[in-house]
């Protein structure tokens, strides 16, 4: 028979350490860091595609991994929690926000924003969704053209309502207050400080900051003199700027802190998305029209570099490790992958399904959205 303590010897060593048996360390116990990094999640993209669901890449294989299923609901905007849990994505068709657990892929809720839900941005517990009541279908016409003309005249003569934010509590799943805009509101970005939004009025050709608390206006920044159809808009990481992109101009807008004009940058053809680089050196232009991802330097203003990409890219996103750049480029059918140092495309994901949006996580910087917010 074998004795008590030749027996022990031949129990598992996580057995022994659990019965409290003496010669167990801490050391032990403890996984290695290289055992907890094989546990934690690889970072992730979504793509939000108006013709289809959501897809999901995974970054470090740049491979579509999976969908998710929104049911022909027309996604765009999209946007994630700080702590990965939900996904939030601004449904066409549906005129809602669905909610999604992150990590499952099921929605939680649907939320009801409203006719032609567009842009999102996620920040804390809520989510703000632009939406237009007045939207016609199809592309917007050409600015100028008699198509513009008369639908001008239309909404003025029907004293059409103009577009709003929905401020949805993600927690409750529901609006708890609207912010009226202009007409086609289209970005938002929020202030430094977190008391105001400021969002891009295509219509009406400006841009306007609101009370983020009471939505009440604050200013109005004419955007005319610098061309047709503000879209975009970003803060600089350190909260000291804020720069919008004329879609049928071929401007950039520079605002300083506190709303004031500062200057004009050309830019190629329809800029779009944009976003500031983690520590604001950078900016980087999504060229609708112009087939590519422009850079500039944002002390001096010129521009250091181009990589070309697809047709219509709306929407970007940098890896969480900031070495990569993936680009949603709806007319293409494709997603494109970018090595943010050399500037070059490194991958082409199909798509097939008119991507729209792109948000990662962990959170990034983005068009759609900021690690810091």
């Amino acid at each position: 028979m074998q004795s008590p303590l030749k027996a022990r010897a031949l129990w598992p060593a996580a057995l022994l350490c659990l019965l409290g048996i003496s010669g167990c360390s801490q050391e032990q116990d403890a996984p290695s860091e290289q055992s907890e990094a094989a546990a934690a999640p690889a970072p992730m993209a979504y793509v939000s595609n108006q013709n289809g669901n959501v897809t999901v890449v995974d970054l470090t294989t740049f491979e579509a991994v999976s969908e998710i299923s929104l049911e022909d609901r027309g996604p765009r905007g999209i946007g994630v929690t700080g702590d990965g849990k939900m996904l939030v994505v601004a449904n066409r068709e549906s005129g809602d926000l669905a909610v999604i657990d992150r990590l499952g892929g099921e929605i939680i809720r649907n939320v009801p924003i409203g006719k032609n839900p567009e842009f999102v941005r996620v920040r804390g517990s809520r989510a703000f969704v632009s939406f237009e009541p007045a939207a016609v279908g199809g592309p917007p016409p050409e600015p100028g053209s008699e198509e513009a003309k008369a639908l001008a005249k239309q909404r003025e003569d029907d004293d059409e309502e103009p577009a709003k934010i929905a401020v949805v509590d993600l927690n409750e799943g529901k609006v708890i207050r609207e912010i009226t805009g202009g007409m086609e509101t289209e970005g938002i970005e929020f202030s430094a400080d977190g008391s105001k939004i400021l969002v891009t009025n295509e219509a009406d050709e400006n841009v306007t900051v609101h009370d983020i608390e009471s939505g009440e206006l604050v200013k109005t920044i004419s955007t005319v003199e610098h061309g047709n159809r503000p879209r975009g808009i970003k803060m600089s990481p350190d909260g000291q700027m804020y720069v919008a992109s004329i879609e049928y101009g071929n401007h950039l807008v520079v605002l300083d802190n506190e709303f004031n004009f500062v200057r004009e940058v050309a830019t190629g053809n329809v800029p779009y998305g944009l976003t500031f680089n983690r520590d604001g050196s950078r900016l980087y232009v999504a060229l609708a029209r112009g087939e590519a991802i422009q850079v500039f330097d944002t002390k001096t203003w010129e521009e250091v570099g181009q990589v070309e990409t697809g047709k219509r890219c709306w929407h970007f996103t940098f890896t969480p490790d900031d070495r990569h750049i993936l680009v949603a480029c709806g007319r293409s059918d494709e997603v494109v992958v970018i090595d943010a140092n050399e500037m070059k495309v490194v991958k082409r994901i199909s798509d097939k399904k008119l991507p729209w949006g792109i948000v990662a996580y962990p959170r990034s910087v983005g068009s759609l959205d900021a690690p810091w917010q």
